[in-house]
């Protein structure tokens, strides 16, 4: 009897219980934090052109819609936890694959769950003024190599936390909470957005949008670098895309499922985004956008006076609240994959068997992302990796003619729409992407590769355990 006990809870696994809309959901919740109602303005300084901000746009939620199809068709061949991990595991060896998801725990999951949360408490701080980032209940400076460093903790960062444990609790009890809460925010916030279309139509008393270059006054070199630029701002706004690869494992009927709800997912952020940007033009004069960093406050001020910086800031703490659990839910089936493999801590690889969800992976997350928010570091960390990201984005892409060579005989209930074309596409624009970022944060950009070299020492670590066991 007790054997088969030990053998039933050995067993246990994940669940698919994701349908097409919980996916879809997941999909749009985490791409639409907090950046469309705060890019704009900052793009407008490099291009002030309506034409070239819509463009702009528009062009970023193709290249982002040309990754999705890419990752359609690698998440229906394989459909398991662990996503992205599993593509780079299967086309370029375990390293790859250990490399990707030491990068996403070590900082950039848990610094994007840092980074909404401390967002979210920002704009929370708008409503309870007692609870604040700006509202410190402890200062202090610490002397590193005759180097003063300051320190502080504030009420702010105390709220990011007790969000992130809190998520993190209710995505531990049950992948149907975590997908309940995020089915809500994402319905509310994409109603939001629509409402700022609508009204913006309706009630808006904008002048006419002016789509000739010439009235600029930028040169045709100046605006091209410009728009390179701004495209670098809305290709990580519309980031967040690939996360529901992570949670493939539980998704139901992921060959028809995991392909519509990325396409359906992607194809609708652009939709919005581009509307959305185009009630800012419509609303705002150039020189008035220009620079604004809450460019969305400042245009539904004009078009609903005074209350308008509370309602946007309602819109956005509902926006990072939702982004947040998003990338909470999805972030632990990574490690849960690498721990399968006897990459990661065996523990990680345990699910709940009550639950059904990786119990484990999802509390680790949650107190190093805490971590990360107690320290203040994670903008600098996520800085640093933003270069390897886009690396392990290239590599993925670049899986599917690999493993379509590797795999010939791998079923594919979905094929990449546009092959090969629409790969290349995304593969060009991250190559572009790669090169600038080098070039304009090349410090950065070799730390980011430092701390991803950093994984070698603990693959290997855990490689010797593995084959000793």
């Amino acid at each position: 009897m007790n054997q088969d006990s030990a053998l039933q809870k050995q067993e246990v696994g994940l669940v698919r219980k994701l349908g097409l809309f919980d996916s879809t959901m997941l999909v749009i919740g985490i791409i639409i934090g907090s950046g469309i109602f705060l890019t704009t303005g900052l793009m407008a300084k490099s291009i002030p052109s309506p034409l070239l901000i819509l463009l702009a746009w528009f062009v970023g939620g193709l290249i982002a819609l040309a990754g999705a199809l890419a990752y359609a068709e690698l998440g229906a061949a394989m459909p398991q936890a662990g996503g992205q991990y599993v593509y780079l595991r299967e086309a370029y060896g375990p390293l790859t694959g250990f490399l990707f998801g030491w990068m996403m725990f070590l900082v950039y999951q848990t610094g994007s769950i840092a980074a909404l949360a401390t967002g979210f408490a920002e704009y929370f701080g708008y409503f309870f003024p007692g609870l604040a980032t700006t509202k410190f209940i402890f200062s202090a400076s610490v002397t590193v190599f005759h180097h003063t460093v300051p320190y502080s903790i504030s009420m702010g960062q105390l709220v990011a936390i007790a969000i992130i444990l809190l998520l993190s609790l209710f995505n531990f009890v049950g992948l149907v909470w975590g997908s309940l809460i995020q089915n809500i925010t994402t319905i509310l916030k994409i109603g939001a957005l629509i409402a700022i279309v609508a009204l913006g139509f309706i009630l808006g008393k904008g002048g006419q949008i002016e789509y000739s270059l010439a009235a600029t006054g930028f040169s045709l070199s100046k605006l091209l670098m410009g728009f390179g630029v701004a495209m670098i701002a809305v290709i990580w706004t519309y980031d967040g895309w690939n996360n529901v690869n992570f949670a493939a494992g539980e998704i139901k009927n992921p060959g028809r499922n995991l392909p519509l709800c990325l396409i359906l997912g992607t194809a609708g952020v652009t939709i919005l985004y581009v509307a959305v940007n185009y009630i800012y033009l419509y609303t705002l004069p150039m020189n008035e956008l220009s620079g604004v960093v809450r460019v969305a406050e400042k245009a539904t001020t004009v078009l609903f006076g005074g209350m308008a910086g509370a309602l946007i800031s309602a819109v956005v703490v509902v926006s990072t609240f939702g982004a947040l659990n998003g990338v909470i839910l999805t972030g632990p089936r990574v490690y849960y994959a690498m721990a399968k493999d006897n990459l990661f801590f065996k523990r990680v690889a345990r699910v709940h068997p009550r639950f059904r969800t990786p119990g484990v992976s999802i509390f680790i997350q949650a107190i190093w992302a805490c971590l990360l928010t107690l320290s203040g570091t994670y903008e600098q960390l996520f800085t640093y990796v933003t270069f390897a990201t886009i690396v392990f984005y290239l590599f993925a892409v670049t899986a599917v003619f690999t493993l379509r060579k590797k795999y010939p005989e791998l079923p594919r209930p979905y094929k990449t729409w546009g092959y090969p074309w629409l790969p290349i596409i995304f593969i060009i624009a991250m190559v572009i992407l790669l090169i600038n970022t080098l070039f304009s944060k090349p410090v950065e950009s070799i730390a980011g590769i430092a701390i991803i070299g950093l994984g070698l020492p603990a693959y290997l670590y855990w490689k010797k355990k593995d084959l000793s066991a």
